[in-house]
């Protein structure tokens, strides 16, 4: 019987850490896998998005080449901040500079945090997913040897089966924890270089 086979079999603890585990795998790889499409699209929209638009005639022709090319609209948001003027409230009073300036970093901040989604979910799975096969081995070993306790004679295969199983548990939360720290890190280092482009795209438009 395998491993996956006897999984299912056990106590309601045992049951409860295999489904965790196993939603923590399919949420880590489904946070991966689209933020790897995301970070590759926004990366080369960036690239793309930022020349055609510092190579426009002017604003609007600005805008209409990064409406065709940002597609994950990252940019955009960017450049349309100065048409966010409310007149007549609080926030249009006070100089100019100010408002372009907190109308810049409320764009940016909510592109930043549109990347930055998921990081939270990978940061908490590759660092819990490792205590979770750890307790798994735990109490399945716990239960091993009583099981071997009130048993009679028994062999070294007949006791090396179930704590075998239950140390599998462990092997589980690391192969679940890897990919998310890995992912992690890695992503996190594209995140930073996105957000130093953009901020700096920012700058630019606040001094345009």
């Amino acid at each position: 019987m395998s491993f996956f086979e006897t999984a299912w079999q056990g106590d309601a603890l045992s049951v409860t850490l295999d489904v965790v585990l196993l939603a923590m795998s399919v949420a880590t790889w489904t946070v991966i896998l689209y933020k790897v499409w995301l970070l590759r699209r926004v990366s080369a929209d960036v690239v793309q998005g930022k020349a055609a638009f510092w190579q426009a005639r002017d604003i609007a022709q600005g805008l209409t080449a990064l409406g065709a090319l940002d597609r994950c609209r990252v940019l955009l948001p960017l450049a349309q901040a100065q048409q966010n003027r409310m007149p007549g409230t609080l926030g249009a009073q006070g100089d100019d500079v100010a408002q372009r300036t907190r109308l810049l970093r409320d764009a940016l901040h909510e592109v930043l945090h549109r990347l930055q989604s998921g990081q939270v979910l990978l940061a908490t799975v590759g660092s819990t997913a490792p205590f979770v096969g750890l307790l798994g081995t735990v109490w399945g070993i716990y239960h091993a040897l009583t099981g071997i306790s009130t048993a009679g004679q028994l062999s070294i295969a007949q006791v090396a089966g179930p704590v075998g199983e239950a140390l599998i548990m462990t092997a589980a939360g690391l192969a679940v924890a890897l990919p998310a720290v890995l992912a992690f890190n890695v992503m996190g280092r594209v995140i930073n270089r996105l957000e130093q482009e953009l901020e700096g795209f920012a700058h630019d438009l606040r001094a345009l």
